[in-house]
């Protein structure tokens, strides 16, 4: 039977659909949309970096616009709408996906064999990390340091105590109760999250089928490896996952398609086929955002790169004088596609947000037909677009002032600093001025 036809403009659309980028910044957060947000992703990656905010901080602002830190904390470690959890890296996942993920903890201890050899040197630390939280309430490593087990054995020593923290927590024994300055708090997950030792954990074969699932909806569409790069824990044994696969496609659960452009085999699930047709023809994205380097549309780039013909890399870990774009680059998303970049710093103490560099791709800035579609971009609404969403997220980290440093290409700098400062200031407010630097209250 011939493979259905589906268009790359379908593939794309639908994927930030179901990311939520369709309409960025263009509705308000509440408690549903966050969790049906985090529901249609999979998860929120967690990272320490923070030389503008966290990731996961930045990811939510990406959807909804500047909100109230504290209130998603509270969603978070409060309600437990949400808790963390191991899915592509770090992640917040959905509290309604309790059943699946207790199986992925049940599991860990057979699956991740690499932890034998430790647990037999280390069993008893194991208990009394376990023992002392239960006794003491939520602790963190910190709890521990300079702290000696009864008769001096001596190994309260900070590193173990860690490894203990972190098996628990994977095994379901405790969970991240709260952080203080982004340090994990851990807790009795029955205590954290009353009842949840009561949540009957689905087959290790509905887990695998649910995994496939999850990240399918996700994508829309996606390859084999896509799938494996998208929530990439746990690792399944080599062959469970393609033999899940292949039951899910005998029982028409999931359907091969064939992308134009592309020779090999794409998968959907086949109710979300009228949604790639609907997505298809409906008119494309509408709206400007920045993307944190470990947003769930960019988990695998390598799909990033043949959806939208971008390359992006995460320039951290390169020495500094070896990075292209900078240190902490976001890459900026209008109207459906990646136009380029921004390396951006937040400036706490002065309450400014300096914008490093914007670099435009090439394709963009010679006002050319974008990669991965037909229709040329109107330069001067993309500008102002990615001048809103600056100003967006200065307002979101705290920044009083935004300075424009340098662009790529130098010509575009003038038009973008017109619009940052027409944000704050009236049409007539004068010329751009002639600094390097320009500098606008918000």
């Amino acid at each position: 039977m011939p493979r259905r036809r589906v268009t790359l403009r379908a593939v794309t659309a639908l994927f930030l659909e179901r990311q939520h980028l369709a309409q960025p910044r263009a509705t308000t957060l509440t408690a549903p949309r966050l969790r049906r947000f985090v529901e249609d992703v999979g998860g929120i990656q967690l990272d320490s970096i923070n030389v503008l905010d966290r990731a996961h901080y930045l990811t939510v602002w990406s959807r909804f616009g500047p909100y109230d830190r504290g209130w998603l904390d509270r969603q978070v470690y409060r309600r437990r709408l949400l808790f963390e959890y191991w899915a592509h890296a770090a992640c917040l996942v959905p509290a309604s996906d309790l059943p699946w993920w207790r199986r992925a903890m049940l599991d860990y201890r057979s699956r991740h064999t690499g932890w034998s050899g430790w647990l037999r040197r280390n069993g008893k630390m194991l208990r009394t990390v376990q023992e002392a939280v239960q006794a003491n309430g939520p602790m963190g490593n910190g709890d521990f340091e300079g702290r000696r087990a009864a008769g001096g054995g001596g190994w309260w020593s900070w590193r173990p105590v860690q490894h203990a923290l972190h098996h628990l927590w994977m095994t379901g024994a405790l969970t991240i109760h709260s952080r203080q300055h982004f340090q994990k708090r851990y807790d009795l997950l029955e205590r954290a999250m009353p009842g949840a030792l009561g949540v009957e954990p689905v087959t290790a074969v509905q887990f695998q089928r649910w995994h496939l699932e999850r990240s399918l909806r996700a994508m829309g569409a996606a390859t084999e490896l896509d799938l494996a790069r998208y929530l990439t824990f746990p690792r399944f044994r080599p062959g469970v996952r393609r033999a899940a696969l292949r039951e899910m496609l005998e029982r028409g659960e999931v359907t091969e398609i064939e992308l134009e452009g592309s020779a090999g085999r794409w998968l959907a699930l086949t109710s979300d086929l009228p949604a790639l047709a609907r997505a298809g023809r409906a008119p494309g994205s509408h709206g400007t955002t920045l993307l944190s380097p470990f947003d769930s549309l960019m988990w695998h780039r390598d799909r990033v790169a043949r959806l939208f013909g971008f390359d992006y890399r995460i320039e951290v870990y390169t020495p500094g004088p070896r990075r292209v774009h900078g240190y902490y680059t976001l890459p900026i998303l209008h109207h459906g596609h990646l136009i380029g970049r921004v390396d951006a710093k937040s400036h706490r103490a002065e309450r400014r947000l300096e914008v490093r560099h914007v670099h435009f791709e090439p394709w963009f800035a010679s006002a050319g037909t974008p990669p991965r579609g037909p229709d040329r971009l109107d330069l001067d609404e993309a500008i102002a677009g990615v001048a809103s969403a600056l100003s967006s997220l200065a307002t979101f980290v705290g920044g009083d002032d935004v300075e424009l440093r340098r662009v790529t290409p130098r010509r575009l700098r003038p038009a973008l600093a017109r619009r940052l400062l027409a944000t704050s200031q009236p049409p007539d407010a004068g010329d751009t001025p002639a600094a390097e630097v320009v500098s606008r209250s918000i």
